[in-house]
């Protein structure tokens, strides 16, 4: 039992440590991250029509990258899958009240998870080259996701254990079960939830003034 209770432990660690490791020299600081057009920032929860604390952390570290002139347009990926709840909305509105122009602003309604905003930021946004703007313990993931569909990613981390501590600590633990996600989604590579035809948003952002 205790040798099964092993292997299935090592067999749960093993990608994420995998992921940790081939991702490690496209991880990052804000001030050394090279400038690119486009900053993909991932959805994180928006319960009542507002960020989430992990939400906010993230938009936080985008408008720090659109103020440094690291990122031209920030594509906010994530979730309306119900008419009530609209997270890419949310991220949307959030980044406008600080200052960001809402045509330097794409919305991908449809990044249900790490893989579908990938696949879709590549076959439908036509990103080749991004920076990856999320929490520290979800880089790795997203990093060799994005990587893996053709997207030249670079991640920039926020570190939410200050205001989100037990969130935090839960969701490091999340990243084991995610991580053989991650792995099946590298090998059997499902296609998206939705995918449907490309659009220009992100050519249109780059053409408006800042």
């Amino acid at each position: 039992m205790a040798v099964l209770c092993a292997l299935g432990v090592y067999a749960l660690v093993l990608p994420l440590g995998w992921m940790y490791a081939g991702s490690a020299r496209y991880r990052v600081s804000p001030g050394n991250v090279r400038p690119t057009a486009v900053g993909i920032v991932f959805g994180a929860g928006a319960p009542q029509g507002h960020p989430s604390p992990m939400l906010v952390g993230r938009l936080e570290l985008a408008l720090d990258l659109y103020r440094r002139g690291k990122v031209e347009v920030l594509l906010v990926t994530g979730d309306n899958s119900r008419s009530h709840y609209n997270e890419p909305l949310v991220m949307r509105d959030y980044l406008i009240a600080r200052g960001v122009p809402s045509g330097r602003i794409v919305l991908d309604y449809a990044g249900f998870d790490t893989w579908d905003s990938c696949v879709r930021a590549k076959k439908i946004f036509g990103v080749d080259r991004a920076i990856l703007i999320t929490q520290r313990f979800h880089l790795p993931r997203a990093i060799t996701l994005c990587r893996s569909v053709g997207i030249d990613a670079w991640g920039v981390g926020d570190d939410s254990s200050p205001y989100a501590p037990i969130a935090t600590v839960i969701s490091y633990l999340r990243e084991l079960p995610a991580g053989l996600k991650a792995a099946y989604d590298l090998v059997a590579k499902p296609g998206p939830r939705f995918l449907g035809p490309r659009e220009p948003g992100i050519g249109h952002a780059l053409e408006t003034p800042r």
